[in-house]
């Protein structure tokens, strides 16, 4: 009994620090970074290098010309943007789209490969120092080029991730925009603490010439690439206020199956990261990679499922109601948070909209998918060519 009580809080410890005692734990160590750190003025310099906007899509006719527009928009001198566009597999019209388009160029290829292999293969046509990357349906802030570009000012700095935001968030979906909120902040002090630990797929940038082929049947080529250059030794920097907009999930569900396909690629990652759990090499990165992305794919979701039946076995040992025992109170308060995960579930299938529900159920969502996406892996049942989530 004392292992199995033993084992329910180092699990609590586990699953709490995971989503929340790391936040804590970044704001105390920044506030102390900054209380430390002295004050250094930089000469606000122009820096505005060459830049490729690149876009590998796949079937984007309904937001080819919204993106184009948005694209020739952002302020940035015109005549420094080079517009890349990969289109392989399209078979909906979007290359005969973009070819309409004076300064576009679009490289396209019948066959259809996947994100990745798009990528690596469209890397060859950058000849920019920097290259930034975002999607074929997502708009981006007028000014988030200019935002990126200065923060690569600093040579250390190898990659630079936007931010994710979401329309509409009076939406069945509306808890994927306070999850991005929190991530957003928790991304703004790793990046202050010492480098944010992945990018955001729907807009990040690098250096160009740090840029290595990655494995054709990579899952999350962004975070891939993006950690990938943390390991050469560089570090990857966060703006908020450079930004990708796009419509959320339709639904919970439709999110759930984004988040299949991101937790699938999240296992493969960390094998294929192994290195970076190192801290004796990588130090405050592997503590940061650990602590923000490792655990939330691995014994997080692994230790919400132990501590409900370590509690159980101590609670039915203890007395069902026996309220005395700590343990019994956190096996029903367990229960209750599914019962209410269930029940947001019941009501979104109902078009109902409470949003407090919406809190444990997306939470509950989130786990579930690191079970589906690592089953998926283990199966080798997860495609390079993601099937899109239905959008509101």
């Amino acid at each position: 009994m004392l292992v199995l009580k033993i084992t329910v809080w180092a699990f609590l410890f586990i699953i709490f620090y995971a989503y929340l005692g790391y936040g804590i734990l970044l704001f105390v160590l920044i506030r102390i970074k900054r209380m430390a750190a002295k004050k250094i003025t930089v000469p606000d310099e122009i820096y505005e290098p060459e830049v490729t906007l690149f876009v590998a899509a796949y079937n984007e006719k309904d937001f080819v010309d919204e993106k184009i527009r948005n694209s020739f928009s952002l302020e940035y001198p015109r005549e420094k943007v080079r517009h890349v566009w990969i289109t392989d597999g399209s078979d909906d019209g979007t290359p005969d789209i973009l070819r309409k388009y004076e300064g576009v160029e679009v490289y396209h290829q019948p066959l259809r490969a996947g994100k990745i292999a798009a990528m690596n293969r469209g890397m060859q046509f950058v000849k920019t120092p920097i290259v930034i990357f975002s999607d074929g349906n997502t708009m981006l802030g007028r000014e988030s080029v200019r935002r990126i570009v200065n923060l690569f000012k600093r040579p250390g700095v190898g990659c630079v991730s936007g931010e994710k935001r979401v329309f509409n968030k009076e939406s069945a979906a509306a808890t994927e925009g306070i999850y991005w909120k929190y991530e957003s902040t928790l991304k703004k002090w790793d990046a202050e603490l010492y480098s944010v630990v992945g990018a955001a797929g729907e807009l990040f940038a690098l250096r160009t010439e740090l840029f290595r082929p990655v494995e054709p049947d990579t899952l999350l080529d962004d975070f891939i690439i993006s950690l990938r250059i943390a390991e050469q030794g560089y570090t990857i920097q966060y703006d908020p206020e450079a930004y990708a907009i796009e419509n959320p999930s339709a639904s919970v569900r439709e999110e759930l199956k984004r988040k299949i396909r991101i937790s699938a690629g999240g296992i493969q990652s960390v094998i294929r990261l192994k290195e970076l759990l190192n801290p004796f090499r990588f130090g405050l990165l592997s503590f940061q990679y650990i602590s923000h992305r490792v655990l939330r794919w691995t014994l997080a979701p692994l230790g919400l499922l132990i501590m409900l039946v370590c509690s159980g076995i101590i609670t039915f040992t203890e007395g069902l109601f026996n309220f005395s025992s700590i343990y019994v109170w956190l096996f029903w308060g367990q229960l209750l948070f599914y019962f209410t995960a269930l029940l947001g579930w019941f009501l979104e299938e109902r078009k109902i909209k409470i949003k407090l529900l919406y809190i444990p159920y997306y939470f509950f969502i989130m786990n579930l998918a690191v079970y589906l996406g690592f089953a998926r892996y283990i199966k080798k049942q997860q495609s390079v060519n993601w099937e899109r989530a239905k959008r509101g």
